[in-house]
């Protein structure tokens, strides 16, 4: 059902597409799974790899956004809060309730903060994921062992949304299928298609496995794109203005000894203005993030040295454990599609994280901002915008209570393959065939090797960096493990792929020039 063969086949049997997507982050395969379950022809296309941007980068947060509500934005939060309600219901495997702790060292932040989140509790409605509640000085120390307690009054804690998202993007992908779409990684869009009338009725694509070039038509062409979305509004007209400003996002992650316990921690006001949150993950602690608006974008945008000193020096002013740049296992950065300001803003506070469709005169549909916790929502508005434009017959959403694939409620946290879901018995049934499997990648990585032939096999990878990067998620968790494990993940996949001697060491080398941007020197 995944093999890229079956899919491929696909465009060789469907000569007219209701909807091609262009954009495999959440939000194009988010309108993708939206279209498939309403009964339309769908196919999603994506240049490198499902999640390869900005949604493998995020801070792993599900949240209405704390900071939003501060700005006054409550409409945003209130959509978030409810988004982030279904996300937990749809994706039980992935998204999980995590407890934050604001620590406050003034009495008047004890207030302030216990007032704000009561109406971010309020706001959620029936889909609370718990009560915030105001915590005594020797609770939050013995909670959050690793704080400074010169000076501190007491904590916050409330509840918010923690998830794995390249993950959450691979599964959605995978449901895509399982629902009728045909949807395509390593696939990249080398121009549109217009009819008569100048209107936008397909795409020029190429398989970049295989170089070769397809013509695809459809009835509606979305632009999915993020931070690429200028680059296909171009294509649809060059003299189209940028739309899109490029805010950069980084993130340091840190063994769990810096965090040891289970609760998160929000540091509600830092030096530029936003927040910075410590968060576990996958067993580490992920650190961030930064908010710099940048002038160019690319696929592997690099970490600032005035961000990575920014998130050392917050982190290091409220922890007693100091966090230093060798203790960094991975650096990451994100970029943020955000709408470009009309008026030359150069704060990105004030530029709107709510989203945004675009209709050009050719009829191309852009879809623009937004985040991951709002990727269901973006994508509903979106189809239903081309119903109203007839590009599309009328037709209900049905993503609301859609489960995603692999969606488990009862999965065992302590296992690191909850992740897979239902999918752990497919990982486990590959052990069993072959014991050999059930052996660890790397001596300080709980990762088997199992976890990368079920990625070829079954989430259409193709590659080192698909693997190691976006399904067993090594890269962003120990970047020298990854870097040492590639050759051996090399020659699985060469194996799996029935690929050359000669991929192996392109695909080595390949990993590791993306790969030595992670360690932090």
């Amino acid at each position: 059902m995944f093999k890229r063969e079956t899919l491929l086949k696909q465009l060789e049997i469907t000569k007219d597409w209701d909807v091609i997507i262009i954009g495999g982050g959440a939000t194009g395969l988010g309108v993708a799974l939206d279209c498939a379950t309403r009964g339309f022809k769908t196919l999603l296309l994506e240049q490198v790899d499902f999640a390869k941007g900005t949604s493998s980068r995020s801070t792993k947060l599900v949240h209405g956004g704390v900071r939003y509500l501060a700005q006054g934005n409550i409409d945003l939060v209130r959509e978030a809060l409810y988004e982030r309600g279904l996300l937990l219901q749809n994706a039980s495997h992935l998204v999980s309730n995590q407890s934050f702790i604001i620590p406050n060292y003034r009495w008047w932040d004890n207030f302030f903060y216990t007032v704000g989140l009561k109406m971010y509790d309020f706001l959620a409605g029936k889909l609370s994921f718990g009560k915030s509640v105001r915590i005594k000085k020797n609770e939050t120390i013995s909670r959050l062992s690793t704080l400074k307690t010169d000076k501190l009054k007491g904590g916050v804690v409330y509840h918010d949304g923690q998830f794995d998202d390249s993950r959450l993007a691979v599964n959605i992908a995978q449901s895509c299928i399982e629902n009728g779409a045909t949807v395509l990684n390593h696939f990249k869009v080398k121009n549109l298609q217009k009819d008569d009338k100048g209107l936008v009725n397909g795409v020029i694509a190429i398989d970049t496995q295989t170089n070769t070039e397809y013509t695809l038509n459809a009835k509606a062409v979305v632009n999915a794109t993020g931070v690429f979305t200028d680059e296909v509004l171009q294509m649809d007209n060059a003299a189209a203005a940028d739309s899109i400003r490029p805010s950069q996002g980084i993130h340091l992650v840190f063994d769990k000894s810096f965090l040891p316990g289970n609760d998160a921690i929000m540091i509600p006001k830092t030096d530029d203005g936003r927040v910075l949150f410590l968060v576990p993950w996958h067993n580490r602690v992920v650190v961030g993030t930064t908010d710099t608006l940048l002038d160019s974008h690319s696929l592997e945008p690099k970490p600032l040295d005035k961000e990575i000193d920014f998130v050392l020096e917050t982190a290091n002013r409220y922890l007693n454990k100091k966090a230093s740049k060798d203790d960094v296992l991975s650096i990451f950065a994100g970029l943020r599609p955000l709408a470009a300001p009309k008026d030359k803003s150069e704060k990105t506070k004030e530029i709107s994280r709510s989203h945004k469709i675009i209709i050009s005169k050719s009829e191309l549909i852009t879809i623009t901002g937004g985040k991951w916790t709002t990727y269901r929502r973006m994508a509903q508005d979106t189809v239903n915008k081309m119903i109203e434009l007839n590009k599309l017959p009328d037709a209900q959403c049905k993503t609301q209570n859609l489960k995603i694939h692999g969606a488990d409620t009862g999965v065992d946290r302590n296992n690191h393959l909850y992740i897979y879901g239902t999918d752990q018995k497919g990982i486990a049934q590959l052990v069993n065939e072959n014991p050999s499997l059930g052996e660890n990648l790397h001596p300080r990585l709980e990762f088997t090797k199992a976890e990368v032939i079920w990625a070829v096999r079954h989430e259409m990878a193709r590659g080192i960096e698909d693997v190691l990067a976006r399904r067993v998620r090594v890269l962003f968790l120990d970047a020298k493990a990854a870097i040492e494990i590639a050759p051996l993940v090399g020659e699985m996949l060469r194996e799996e792929l029935n690929e050359t001697v000669d991929w192996r060491a392109n695909q080595i080398s390949e990993f590791i020039k993306v790969a030595d941007q992670y360690i932090l020197k």
